[in-house]
């Protein structure tokens, strides 16, 4: 059964266990895939109401815009969750393959840059979706329905803390790396986003707080 098909008390557990995996990176994906749906239950609260419609059709439109591609990001991102534990367990089977003759540790050490290389993409990919969702958020603040108003600040809240969490992961794998140039590239893409998204939750929550 996949992650995402468990009910939330067998995957808290799954994630308690003395098993591995599930583990962080699956649980950032959760996260963030939990602040994008928040925000789409905002826009789902927003659209179609009388104060929507009062809005400049400029801004209906990029907050209809918005709330569109929360769908698109949600979906991805509970994608991830299963795939981010798959990529660990590839890891793993990797570091026990033989490696009794030279030729085993050949196959054993491309193996493992091979699985390695996937691990740090997969949660490179929900930074990068998380920080999508934290792009979108301050439009719902600013014109959603003011009494779901906490609920974007507690969706950027987990939309950050998916990316910061996504990140941990990427950086974790960086030292199973062999090529300097790429680890040194991703490093840089991984502060970018970082500091973008630190950015981005603080003016979503500077509104948030400011209707509170």
């Amino acid at each position: 059964m996949k992650l995402v098909e468990k009910t939330v008390m067998d995957f808290v557990n799954a994630v308690e266990s003395k098993e591995p995996a599930p583990g962080g990176g699956s649980v950032a994906a959760l996260g963030g895939s939990l602040g994008v749906a928040l925000t789409a239950m905002v826009g789902n609260l927003t659209i179609g109401r009388k104060k929507f419609n009062e809005l400049d059709e400029e801004v209906k439109d990029k907050f209809e815009k918005a709330f569109n591609e929360t769908i698109d990001i949600k979906e991805s991102l509970l994608e991830i969750i299963d795939e981010d534990t798959e990529a660990f367990n590839q890891v793993m089977a990797a570091f026990k393959m033989p490696k009794e003759t030279e030729e085993e540790k050949s196959r054993r050490k491309a193996a493992i840059n091979e699985a390695t290389s996937l691990a740090m993409n997969v949660p490179l990919k929900a930074a990068e979706e998380c920080l999508k969702i934290l792009k979108l958020q301050e439009v719902f603040a600013q014109y959603g329905n003011r009494n779901a108003i906490t609920d974007v600040g507690v969706g950027a809240l987990m939309a950050y803390s998916g990316l910061e969490g996504a990140l941990l992961n990427v950086k974790v794998n960086l030292g199973g790396l062999d090529d300097e140039e790429l680890v040194n590239n991703i490093q840089a893409k991984c502060d970018s986003i970082l500091k973008e998204g630190k950015e981005l939750l603080e003016a979503t929550l500077k509104v948030v707080y400011s209707k509170i």
